[in-house]
């Protein structure tokens, strides 16, 4: 199955600070990954070209990277997730910036079935935090989307019923403190 998933939040601000969110990913001051809530990323190490890592059950390796503008992860786990995600800075104008984050992906076997019901739901959830995670980062209102019922389901089966609750935005912005 073809899997194309974009995530993208529109940030009122140049592309310099927005692009320091994707070089931050992973350090001890990352500013866009929401490890408040999801299980941290993290590489073996620093960010770059080569490093191996991923997040909770997902592995990857870093295949590119552009500082402050593109990074791309290829997939190494779970089998069957053949193909990447990146992050991706694009400059609207001068005081506008796109974030985005895509998967494309081929799934074969299990996570035919996998990724619909346990990773897509899992992952949308994720990505909308992490894009209200760099908003509050760089001192802007986050946008929280609330999980789903099915999220926080699965949270909570996975977690054996200790997985942590969603951050609000008032929260969000006393733990974030602004950058630029």
């Amino acid at each position: 199955m073809q899997i194309l998933n974009t995530h993208e939040r529109e940030f009122t601000l140049p592309a310099a600070p927005v692009g320091i969110l994707i070089d931050s990913l992973a350090s001890a001051n990352d500013r866009l990954w929401p490890r408040h809530s999801w299980p941290a990323m993290r590489f073996d190490r620093p960010l770059g070209i080569g490093a191996d890592g991923g997040h909770g059950p997902i592995r990857y390796r870093v295949d590119e990277y552009n500082p402050r503008l593109y990074i791309s992860f290829r997939f190494t786990e779970p089998k069957g997730f053949d193909g990447h995600h990146a992050f991706e800075v694009i400059s609207l104008s001068d005081h506008s910036t796109l974030l985005r984050h895509s998967v494309k992906m081929h799934t074969r076997g299990l996570a035919r079935w996998s990724w619909p019901l346990l990773f897509e739901p899992l992952h949308n959830a994720l990505l909308e935090d992490a894009l209200a995670t760099g908003e509050a980062a760089l001192g802007l209102t986050p946008t929280v989307h609330d999980w789903s019922i099915w999220v926080r389901c699965l949270r909570w089966m996975l977690s054996l019923g200790k997985a942590r609750p969603q951050v609000t935005p008032d929260i969000l912005q006393r733990v974030m403190k602004p950058s630029g």
